[in-house]
Protein backbone atom coordinates (compact mmCIF):
# COMPACT_ATOMS: atom_id res chain seq x y z
CA UNK A 1 0.00 0.00 0.00
CA UNK A 2 1.36 3.69 -1.18
CA UNK A 3 -0.11 7.16 -0.01
CA UNK A 4 0.41 8.85 -3.73
CA UNK A 5 -1.90 12.30 -5.14
CA UNK A 6 -4.93 12.26 -6.95
CA UNK A 7 -6.05 15.33 -8.42
CA UNK A 8 -3.95 16.94 -5.90
CA UNK A 9 -4.99 15.14 -2.99
CA UNK A 10 -3.61 12.10 -0.98
CA UNK A 11 -4.79 8.89 -1.99
CA UNK A 12 -4.31 5.26 -0.96
CA UNK A 13 -3.00 3.12 -3.74
CA UNK A 14 -3.74 -0.77 -3.13
CA UNK A 15 -0.70 -2.72 -5.30
CA UNK A 16 -2.79 -5.54 -6.74
CA UNK A 17 -1.41 -9.35 -5.49
CA UNK A 18 1.10 -11.53 -7.52
CA UNK A 19 -0.49 -14.82 -9.04
CA UNK A 20 -0.21 -17.17 -6.28
CA UNK A 21 1.25 -20.75 -6.92
CA UNK A 22 -1.54 -23.27 -7.71
CA UNK A 23 -1.87 -26.07 -5.34
CA UNK A 24 -0.27 -29.35 -5.19
CA UNK A 25 -3.82 -31.22 -4.88
CA UNK A 26 -5.38 -28.83 -7.11
CA UNK A 27 -3.52 -29.33 -9.92
CA UNK A 28 -3.95 -33.12 -8.96
CA UNK A 29 -7.59 -33.05 -8.66
CA UNK A 30 -7.68 -31.06 -12.34
CA UNK A 31 -6.10 -34.00 -14.37
CA UNK A 32 -7.61 -36.26 -12.55
CA UNK A 33 -10.99 -34.99 -13.72
CA UNK A 34 -9.65 -34.21 -17.04
CA UNK A 35 -8.46 -38.24 -17.46
CA UNK A 36 -11.75 -39.48 -16.33
CA UNK A 37 -13.86 -37.14 -18.26
CA UNK A 38 -11.99 -35.32 -20.71
CA UNK A 39 -13.31 -32.30 -22.41
CA UNK A 40 -16.40 -31.68 -22.30
CA UNK A 41 -18.49 -29.95 -24.97
CA UNK A 42 -21.40 -26.89 -23.49
CA UNK A 43 -23.85 -28.77 -25.89
CA UNK A 44 -23.55 -32.29 -24.23
CA UNK A 45 -24.04 -30.11 -20.87
CA UNK A 46 -26.96 -28.51 -21.70
CA UNK A 47 -28.39 -31.71 -23.96
CA UNK A 48 -28.04 -33.74 -20.34
CA UNK A 49 -29.49 -31.05 -18.51
CA UNK A 50 -32.74 -31.52 -20.97
CA UNK A 51 -32.56 -35.31 -20.83
CA UNK A 52 -32.69 -35.33 -17.20
CA UNK A 53 -35.33 -32.60 -16.50
CA UNK A 54 -37.35 -32.84 -19.69
CA UNK A 55 -37.13 -28.98 -19.54
CA UNK A 56 -38.19 -28.27 -23.32
CA UNK A 57 -41.54 -29.63 -22.78
CA UNK A 58 -42.14 -26.12 -21.52
CA UNK A 59 -41.77 -24.13 -24.55
CA UNK A 60 -45.56 -24.65 -26.35
CA UNK A 61 -46.24 -22.84 -29.60
CA UNK A 62 -47.59 -19.81 -30.14
CA UNK A 63 -49.14 -21.33 -33.40
CA UNK A 64 -52.71 -23.17 -33.61
CA UNK A 65 -50.94 -26.29 -33.81
CA UNK A 66 -47.84 -28.20 -33.50
CA UNK A 67 -46.47 -31.33 -36.48
CA UNK A 68 -42.90 -31.43 -35.90
CA UNK A 69 -41.86 -34.49 -34.08
CA UNK A 70 -41.13 -34.20 -30.40
CA UNK A 71 -37.60 -35.37 -30.94
CA UNK A 72 -37.64 -32.91 -34.12
CA UNK A 73 -38.29 -30.31 -31.83
CA UNK A 74 -36.15 -31.18 -29.02
CA UNK A 75 -33.24 -31.05 -31.00
CA UNK A 76 -34.08 -27.44 -32.52
CA UNK A 77 -34.86 -26.09 -29.27
CA UNK A 78 -31.63 -27.01 -27.68
CA UNK A 79 -29.66 -25.22 -30.62
CA UNK A 80 -32.06 -22.38 -30.16
CA UNK A 81 -31.51 -22.03 -26.16
CA UNK A 82 -27.33 -22.59 -27.17
CA UNK A 83 -27.18 -19.91 -29.60
CA UNK A 84 -27.88 -17.19 -27.32
CA UNK A 85 -26.53 -18.50 -24.29
CA UNK A 86 -23.25 -18.53 -25.29
CA UNK A 87 -23.38 -15.84 -26.94
CA UNK A 88 -23.09 -17.84 -30.98
CA UNK A 89 -26.33 -16.61 -32.42
CA UNK A 90 -28.38 -18.39 -34.49
CA UNK A 91 -26.07 -18.02 -37.58
CA UNK A 92 -22.99 -19.23 -36.50
CA UNK A 93 -24.82 -22.13 -34.72
CA UNK A 94 -26.44 -22.90 -38.09
CA UNK A 95 -23.40 -23.28 -39.73
CA UNK A 96 -21.39 -25.18 -37.49
CA UNK A 97 -21.51 -28.68 -36.52
CA UNK A 98 -23.27 -31.74 -38.48
CA UNK A 99 -26.88 -31.82 -36.76
CA UNK A 100 -28.85 -30.80 -40.11
CA UNK A 101 -30.82 -27.75 -39.13
CA UNK A 102 -30.87 -24.69 -41.45
CA UNK A 103 -30.65 -20.72 -40.17
CA UNK A 104 -34.08 -20.44 -41.29
CA UNK A 105 -35.36 -23.34 -39.45
CA UNK A 106 -33.73 -22.58 -36.69
CA UNK A 107 -35.06 -18.89 -36.64
CA UNK A 108 -38.69 -20.25 -37.07
CA UNK A 109 -38.73 -22.43 -33.81
CA UNK A 110 -37.14 -19.42 -32.05
CA UNK A 111 -39.81 -17.33 -33.34
CA UNK A 112 -42.86 -19.76 -32.43
CA UNK A 113 -41.40 -21.62 -29.24
CA UNK A 114 -38.71 -18.75 -27.53
CA UNK A 115 -40.65 -16.04 -25.28
CA UNK A 116 -40.37 -14.94 -21.63
CA UNK A 117 -43.31 -16.99 -20.20
CA UNK A 118 -41.59 -20.18 -21.71
CA UNK A 119 -38.04 -19.27 -20.56
CA UNK A 120 -39.50 -18.89 -17.45
CA UNK A 121 -41.33 -21.94 -17.10
CA UNK A 122 -38.36 -24.06 -18.27
CA UNK A 123 -35.76 -21.92 -16.08
CA UNK A 124 -38.27 -22.71 -12.95
CA UNK A 125 -38.25 -26.32 -13.91
CA UNK A 126 -34.64 -26.71 -14.31
CA UNK A 127 -33.45 -25.14 -11.05
CA UNK A 128 -36.08 -26.75 -9.48
CA UNK A 129 -34.47 -30.16 -10.39
CA UNK A 130 -31.29 -29.10 -9.52
CA UNK A 131 -32.59 -28.58 -5.49
CA UNK A 132 -34.44 -31.58 -5.89
CA UNK A 133 -31.08 -33.68 -7.17
CA UNK A 134 -28.31 -32.12 -4.91
CA UNK A 135 -27.73 -34.00 -1.69
CA UNK A 136 -28.62 -31.37 1.18
CA UNK A 137 -25.90 -32.39 3.57
CA UNK A 138 -23.63 -30.68 1.02
CA UNK A 139 -25.54 -28.11 -0.70
CA UNK A 140 -27.71 -26.86 2.27
CA UNK A 141 -31.61 -26.89 1.94
CA UNK A 142 -31.91 -23.61 -0.04
CA UNK A 143 -34.18 -21.80 1.60
CA UNK A 144 -32.30 -18.25 1.41
CA UNK A 145 -30.83 -16.13 -1.51
CA UNK A 146 -28.93 -12.84 -1.96
CA UNK A 147 -29.54 -10.52 -4.69
CA UNK A 148 -27.34 -7.86 -6.42
CA UNK A 149 -27.01 -6.27 -9.99
CA UNK A 150 -23.99 -6.21 -12.46
CA UNK A 151 -23.31 -3.73 -15.43
CA UNK A 152 -22.89 -4.93 -19.03
CA UNK A 153 -21.88 -2.56 -21.07
CA UNK A 154 -23.80 -2.45 -24.53
CA UNK A 155 -24.14 -0.29 -28.11
CA UNK A 156 -27.12 2.75 -27.80
CA UNK A 157 -29.04 0.65 -30.63
CA UNK A 158 -30.51 -0.86 -27.24
CA UNK A 159 -33.54 0.75 -26.58
CA UNK A 160 -32.62 0.45 -22.61
CA UNK A 161 -28.89 1.56 -22.48
CA UNK A 162 -28.53 4.30 -20.57
CA UNK A 163 -25.02 6.37 -19.02
CA UNK A 164 -23.91 4.63 -15.87
CA UNK A 165 -23.14 7.52 -13.46
CA UNK A 166 -21.16 5.69 -11.24
CA UNK A 167 -19.47 2.76 -13.34
CA UNK A 168 -19.09 5.72 -16.14
CA UNK A 169 -20.49 4.19 -19.33
CA UNK A 170 -23.31 3.39 -21.15
CA UNK A 171 -24.64 0.05 -20.56
CA UNK A 172 -27.90 -2.14 -19.19
CA UNK A 173 -28.44 -3.57 -15.59
CA UNK A 174 -28.94 -7.49 -15.08
CA UNK A 175 -30.18 -8.51 -11.43
CA UNK A 176 -29.78 -11.60 -10.03
CA UNK A 177 -31.33 -13.55 -7.35
CA UNK A 178 -28.62 -16.12 -6.29
CA UNK A 179 -29.26 -19.12 -3.67
CA UNK A 180 -26.31 -19.15 -1.52
CA UNK A 181 -24.86 -22.08 -3.22
CA UNK A 182 -24.50 -20.08 -6.27
CA UNK A 183 -27.51 -21.10 -8.34
CA UNK A 184 -29.10 -18.19 -9.63
CA UNK A 185 -33.48 -18.40 -9.04
CA UNK A 186 -34.29 -14.86 -11.03
CA UNK A 187 -32.78 -12.70 -13.69
CA UNK A 188 -34.06 -9.01 -14.70
CA UNK A 189 -32.55 -7.23 -17.22
CA UNK A 190 -32.92 -3.36 -16.27
CA UNK A 191 -31.78 -0.27 -17.35
CA UNK A 192 -29.19 1.75 -15.15
CA UNK A 193 -31.68 4.19 -13.88
CA UNK A 194 -33.87 1.67 -12.99
CA UNK A 195 -34.78 1.17 -8.66
CA UNK A 196 -32.50 -1.84 -7.40
CA UNK A 197 -35.40 -2.27 -4.49
CA UNK A 198 -38.18 -3.05 -6.77
CA UNK A 199 -36.56 -5.36 -8.91
CA UNK A 200 -34.84 -7.26 -5.55
CA UNK A 201 -38.80 -7.09 -4.57
CA UNK A 202 -40.10 -8.34 -7.72
CA UNK A 203 -37.34 -11.30 -7.81
CA UNK A 204 -38.56 -12.78 -3.87
CA UNK A 205 -42.24 -12.34 -5.28
CA UNK A 206 -42.08 -13.64 -8.63
CA UNK A 207 -38.99 -16.45 -8.50
CA UNK A 208 -41.66 -19.43 -9.15
CA UNK A 209 -38.95 -21.89 -7.72
CA UNK A 210 -38.94 -24.06 -4.58
CA UNK A 211 -36.20 -21.70 -2.79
Amino acid sequence: MDIVRRHGEPWIKVSPLGKQEERENLVALKAEIERRWGTIDLIDILKEAEFATGFTSEFTSVATREAVPKAVLRRRLLLVLFAPGTNMGITRVAVTGKHGESEAVLRWVRHLFVNRANLRSALVRLVNSIFAARDAAWWGEGTACASDSKKFGSWSSNFMTEWHQRYRGPGVMTYWHVEKKSLCVYSQLKSCSASEVAAMIEGVLRHGTDV
